[in-house]
């Protein structure tokens, strides 16, 4: 890993860098200006870039070098962060006792520059696993990935492997499977009036959205791994008014195929029928992240991993999340794959997010060397 020692401090650059610079999911400017620093650094490699100009959200890259040929490997990589503007001014980039810290350091800023630097690996010394790969950087990822799911499933068709940069968890493992997951949003609709004077006229939009609430939430099996949560919930003018409308906000994660339809049609059975008589209900939403299994294929290029880790000393463990991420739509697809094959973070989302500085280099060492046993059949 001498080379990658070597650039450590240069590595820790770039990171800061791109964590000083906002990029939350609905910060259009921001994610495309990450991502023209990212696409100026692989074109000094020989790579080709493709733009999938978005209007709302930030734009969705794709990343091949101009000798590649039926490239193999998909690397898929977001942009986006969870952080609103003005936090990267408030919380910037810093280094305290071996961790870094700032919005979005470890989801996913680091994995963008071990990426990069594993790429500049291959590169450098001359390894034509490069021209193996294909990288997706997309940019909404955080919000489900509404514009970058079906070019993820589509270049998931053409290859074997799908390495997903999401960080490793703050114990180093690596994922290897994950829950499926989706959201729903309930708009009810009732009658207005006055609770003073004429109660009886309403229809409460409030009163039918509580009924829901509570047969919603009573869908879980956390057992079987199945959660329905009703997390957000709006309503009401004022507190002498019969309530006219109200919404609630509701998050599903589900273990295993099978289990998505049936909650689905469980929701769907709960939302049209009112409980309050001159109520209605518009249901929105739906599953929109399937599992990641840890099928015969994925553990396969799993073991492989753990292999290419222990050549050079390091001990891969593996772990299964509840979270959702983009791996699960190649791997759904039947493509062979891991996740978080990025550096080790902890405290994502949250104010205290940190990246472990030492694992940098180990973890960029470990995903070229995987791009390189992958190739060499190639």
């Amino acid at each position: 890993m001498e080379y990658l020692n070597q650039n450590l401090d240069s590595m820790l650059k770039f990171i800061e860098k791109l964590v000083n610079i906002d990029s939350g999911s609905r910060h259009k400017a921001g994610i495309d200006e990450i991502g023209n620093i990212l696409i100026e650094e692989y074109k000094k490699m020989g790579f080709t870039i493709e733009i999938k100009e978005n209007k709302k959200n930030g734009n969705n890259i794709i990343v091949k070098h101009k000798d590649a040929v039926n490239p193999e490997i998909l690397l898929i990589a977001h942009m986006d962060t969870v952080f609103p503007v003005g936090t990267a001014e408030e919380r910037p980039f810093t280094i305290k006792n071996g961790l870094a810290f700032g919005p979005g350091v470890a989801d996913m800023k680091a994995s963008q520059v071990t990426l990069l630097y594993a790429i500049k690996y291959l590169y450098e010394k001359n390894n034509d696993a490069f021209k193996n790969v294909i990288i997706v950087l997309n940019g909404d990822e955080e919000i489900g990935s509404p514009t970058s799911r079906k070019l993820i499933e589509d270049i998931s068709k053409t290859v074997n492997y799908a390495l997903v940069m999401e960080p490793a968890r703050k114990d180093g493992s690596i994922v290897s499977s994950r829950r499926g997951g989706g959201r729903y949003t309930l708009n009810v609709h009732g009658k207005s009036a006055h609770s003073g004077v004429a109660p009886e006229d309403g229809r409460s939009a409030i009163e039918e959205l509580a009924h829901k609430t509570i047969k919603l939430n009573h869908l879980s099996d956390h057992e079987n791994g199945i959660s329905v949560s009703v997390g957000i919930i709006e309503g009401g003018d004022a507190v002498n008014m019969i309530p006219d409308s109200a919404t609630a906000y509701v998050d599903v994660r589900i273990e295993n195929e099978e289990q998505s339809l049936e909650i689905n049609n469980k929701i769907e059975s709960i939302c049209s029928v009112p409980d309050v008589e001159g109520t209605t209900i518009d249901l929105e939403g739906g599953m929109n992240r399937p599992p990641m299994e840890l099928d015969e294929k994925n553990q396969k290029l799993l073991t492989l991993i753990k292999e290419v880790g222990n050549s050079f000393g390091l001990t891969v463990t593996d772990t299964h999340t509840g979270g959702g991420s983009d791996a699960s739509f190649p791997s759904h697809l039947g493509v062979a794959t891991i996740d978080g094959v990025g550096p080790i973070g902890g405290k994502l989302h949250n104010e205290g997010e940190y990246l472990e500085i030492d694992s940098l280099t180990e973890r960029c060492f470990l995903l070229a060397k995987t791009i390189s046993k992958l190739s060499e059949s190639n």
